[in-house]
């Protein structure tokens, strides 16, 4: 029995499930570049060059370990645009008796696939996703018959599940299951933050730059200083440096943004996991080795670790568990229009600029970038859950529909009536404030509210409180912002109001 096996571009490790038991003299392995994937969505030149680099040098891998390997470069005049176009022609040369893959991460490719063996004739395998610790079964019988799926006790069972961080008695180590509150500091500064690693592009890597700048120049980003690993050797030394120069302060100042530091003490490994160039359980143990070895202090440790085992694991339940309906929710009926900045970072808010001229240059930006400012600002001013999200997919290097969809329209958008978060992470100018230096180089003002130069955030902040009543005035984590808004001056509130009505109609002017 010959079988056709393939490797999409997120699945980019030979320990991938589609390769178990295969037979390099008799099966052939498929991947391939086509412009149904690459265009779908207006993604990151990095994004790009990062994946076409990594398939081609897994491919030449392959090749070098004794595997027969077919593999499409992108051409605009390629004969097959899409995936099925490739597998289809694939079938005709090779006469395979099945197809092999693995679970896509992607609910439109997975829908795809899945009629593959109508469409093709050809019997179609889909194998679970190992790399996973929780297979989408698995998570499916945790989340039933629970009222409320909450990330903490999810969090606690994979914690169980892989013995990280755990005593030999099943307590967890440091005597508590969650450090988030000690990982809350503003950084001034000091201690220095260590260079990101770089990784210098060799020649595959220097051929897909120019393909990238030459077939998608009008793409969000810029592919100058293109510094990623893009084979599994390369991801695991960023690892390494990152445990050894980053870990200890991670997570004092792993909610700190500033104005003269892009990643600060950020691993950025996520769009090595999520491509699969690292093991995220291999990760995590290399994390949890430093604590053991002093290395790293344990709310640093921990608060990396829940980021892996904790939040990636849930938002993938979350994603399998509710499409494709999922992508449809619009809980708080947002009717606006992506504000245009978003794509050029032509705005005065210096927060705002900040974050999203990071994510043109590097196609990243870390969490409390994502959630607390570019998400936080399109939830106040109620941006239509699909245009953010399509943003938050298009530009950055780690995302993919499973992780960004779910985090976006529920963690960042409460989309979907708090279904994945309790209550919606709305904040005023003061929680950028304190945890950045950002406003002090602002155009506006933090410490105002209804003036001209006053902070667009604080008169939004309260718009939504105020526009939200019915939905959240019961929700006891935010019974105290409503008896504060009630303890304004009536007139105070109508120039609150006035002022993020002023705002909500002059967006791009901002």
């Amino acid at each position: 029995m010959a079988n056709l096996i393939l490797i999409l571009g997120d699945q980019l490790t030979t320990d991938i499930s589609a390769l178990d038991g295969a037979d390099p003299g008799r099966d052939r392995i498929v991947m391939a570049e086509v412009h149904e994937e690459a265009s779908y969505t207006n993604h990151h030149k990095k994004k790009l060059v990062l994946l076409f680099s990594a398939m081609r040098h897994l491919a030449r891998q392959l090749e070098k370990d004794g595997w027969q390997v077919h593999y499409q470069k992108y051409y605009p005049e390629n004969t097959h645009q899409s995936l099925e176009g490739v597998i289809s022609a694939q079938i005709a040369d090779f006469l395979p008796d099945r197809i092999i893959t693995t679970e896509c991460g992607e609910w439109r490719l997975h829908d795809q696939i899945s009629h593959w063996q109508e469409r093709l004739k050809v019997p179609v395998e889909i194998r679970s996703d190992a790399r996973f610790i929780a297979s989408k079964s698995e998570f499916a019988d945790w989340a039933e018959g629970r009222k409320q799926l909450r990330m903490e006790f999810f969090y606690r069972e994979m914690r169980r599940k892989t013995g990280l961080l755990m005593t030999p008695d099943g307590k967890p180590e440091g005597g508590s299951w969650n450090f988030d509150a000690d990982n809350r500091r503003k950084w001034s500064g000091k201690p220095p933050a260590p260079a990101p690693f770089r990784v210098e592009p060799d020649a595959i890597t220097r051929e897909v730059i120019d393909l990238v700048e030459q077939h998608f120049s009008d793409h969000f980003g810029t592919s100058d200083d293109f510094h990623f690993a893009v084979t599994p050797e390369d991801a695991q030394e960023a690892l390494n440096y990152f445990v050894e120069f980053a870990l200890p302060c991670f997570g004092d100042y792993q909610d700190a943004m500033s104005d003269s530091e892009d990643w600060l003490f950020h691993s950025i490994l996520s769009p090595y996991i999520n491509c699969g160039l690292l093991d995220p359980l291999t990760v995590c143990e290399a994390a949890a080795r430093a604590w053991y070895a002093g290395q790293a202090p344990i709310n640093g440790v921990e608060g990396f670790i829940r980021q892996i085992v904790g939040w990636r694991e849930f938002v993938r339940g979350i994603y399998w568990l509710n499409m494709p309906g999922y992508a449809k929710e619009n809980r708080l009926g947002n009717t606006r229009a992506l504000p245009w900045f978003y794509w050029t970072g032509d705005t005065k808010m210096r927060c705002m600029h900040q974050a999203i001229d990071a994510t043109r240059r590097n196609a990243y930006a870390h969490h409390i970038q994502r959630l607390m400012v570019t998400g936080n600002f399109a939830l106040l001013a109620g941006v239509k859950p699909e245009e953010i999200c399509d943003w938050y997919l298009a530009v950055y290097a780690d995302a993919y529909d499973w992780v960004e969809l779910p985090n976006v329209l529920g963690m960042v958008m409460h989309a979907d009536g708090g279904y994945l978060g309790s209550k919606p992470y709305a904040a005023s100018g003061k929680y950028i404030q304190r945890m950045s230096d950002h406003c002090a180089n602002c155009h506006y003002k933090v410490s105002k509210s209804t003036e001209s130069d006053a902070c667009p955030f604080n008169s939004l902040y309260w718009h939504f409180i105020d526009r939200h009543r019915a939905e959240f005035e019961r929700n006891p984590r935010m019974a105290m912002m409503y008896r504060n808004w009630d303890k304004q001056k009536p007139e105070k509130r109508e120039a609150l109001l006035q002022r993020a009505g002023y705002l909500l109609e002059h967006l791009d002017q901002l």
